[in-house]
């Protein structure tokens, strides 16, 4: 049974929601003391996290940059702020989606069951090269026991490598995995990405797994050291 845990003030579209997604087996809990919002997300440890923008003390947006350091919980932000430039930067922020209130409750249903799947479908895939084994559900990479953080864009890079390892991958595969309608992304970004993840792979004591074919893209070869 998934944990769903809803971040909202509105006490009345509190218990609304609860009873509704209770009716569909799942778990409900609501944050009631806005003064420890993200001790309770640490205690409650959800599967989900419903979250209002406009709250006491601080704002739905200032808590969201706060979870996304800890962590990858899927998000959903509801609000009734629906200017275009709110959702923009409620997903630059790392929401998983956003719903403008009003909403119907089905709409809310469907999106939840939809950002559910994604997130147990990452849970579920891994990928492995020799001892490395690119975690998906905290876009960390590991190897026998060590475990490193990766960023957004160097997760995508490592998954990218992994799903081609000992093949060719191009500059242009490499820059469309990087691809983000909302950040420019160019040649120089590639490369400063590929240096900070060569870094972390020699931590690893994995030197040379990354090779640079010249006019073409570049290898990864885990047996390379």
């Amino acid at each position: 049974m998934d944990k769903i845990l809803v971040i909202e003030d509105d006490f009345k579209l509190q218990k609304y929601i609860k009873d509704y997604l209770e009716a569909y087996d799942f778990e409900v809990e609501l944050v009631t003391d806005f003064g420890r919002v993200v001790s309770q997300v640490e205690e409650s440890n959800p599967d989900l996290i419903l979250l209002d923008i406009n709250l006491p003390t601080f704002d739905g947006f200032y808590y969201l940059r706060v979870l996304r350091k800890k962590s990858h919980i899927p998000i959903i932000i509801l609000s009734a702020r629906s200017e275009e430039g709110e959702q923009i930067r409620g997903m630059e922020y790392g929401a998983d989606d956003y719903v403008t209130k009003p909403f119907r409750i089905g709409i809310l249903l469907a999106k939840i069951n939809a950002v559910l799947r994604r997130a147990h479908h990452r849970m579920e895939e891994s990928h492995s090269a020799g001892d490395l084994k690119l975690l998906h559900d905290s876009m960390k990479l590991q190897c026998k026991e060590q475990v490193v953080e990766l960023s957004k864009n160097e997760f995508r890079l490592m998954h990218l490598f992994m799903k081609n390892t000992g093949g060719i991958v191009s500059r242009e595969e490499l820059l469309e995995a990087l691809w983000d309608e909302h950040v420019f992304v160019d040649d120089n970004t590639l490369t400063v990405n590929i240096t900070r993840i060569k870094k972390k792979l020699s931590l690893y004591g994995l030197h040379n797994v990354i090779t640079t074919k010249r006019g073409v893209g570049y290898v990864f070869d885990p047996s390379n050291r």
